[in-house]
């Protein structure tokens, strides 16, 4: 791979990866407007509070592991191909562990939020659906984003035209069906 890009090579390469996140959101944008989704957020107090912050949350972390591992691929630091060295292991773990404190984070948050405006709500039942969505959105964001990045750059994509809207539709479209999942999940075990 050349150590630059011209303005038709990032275009080329972002341009497919765009249109692609265009419709995966409008998915995403449907999934929120089921019914499913409805009953799940009128049953959960909070649900719709934490809801923004958790997708937002998902890109942030997941991100910054993209743009980590594209550096490291740059620099010759970590190798296209899943090989569980120290960096990548280092690199993954960490990302797991602060999107499953976060997610915990915003479940607490949002329980206070509830809190001070006098509604009522559950803490163990929005901890346990942002453990659940958390945990599945990470095992989905790590295996799309491992596979992309490296696949993409044995084929000479750079990750860094296309990490990014990769990460973001992922965690937008996925982070909303597991948070569904989980709300059913709590709902059952509760």
């Amino acid at each position: 791979m050349r150590g630059y890009d011209t303005a038709f090579d990032v275009y080329r390469q972002a341009l497919p990866v765009v249109l692609v996140s265009l419709v995966a959101g409008l998915f995403a944008g449907t999934v929120l407007g089921t019914e499913a989704m409805r009953d799940g957020i009128e049953s959960v107090p909070g649900l719709l509070l934490l809801l923004p912050a958790f997708l937002a949350t998902r890109g942030g972390v997941y991100g910054s592991l993209g743009a980590r591992l594209s550096s490291g691929l740059h620099q010759g630091l970590i190798s296209p191909t899943f090989e569980w060295s120290g960096r990548l292991r280092n690199a993954i773990v960490a990302s797991f562990v602060n999107g499953m404190v976060v997610s915990v984070f915003i479940a607490v948050l949002a329980y206070a939020v509830l809190f001070a405006l006098g509604r009522s709500g559950s803490l163990l039942e929005l901890v346990l659906i942002l453990t659940i969505a958390g945990f599945l959105s990470a095992v989905t964001m790590l295996g799309v984003l491992l596979t992309v990045m490296f696949k993409g750059y044995r084929r000479g994509l750079d990750p860094d035209n296309v990490i990014g809207p990769v990460v973001t539709t992922v965690g937008d479209v996925f982070g909303v069906v597991f948070l569904l999942v989980a709300v059913a999940i709590t709902e059952a075990v509760l």
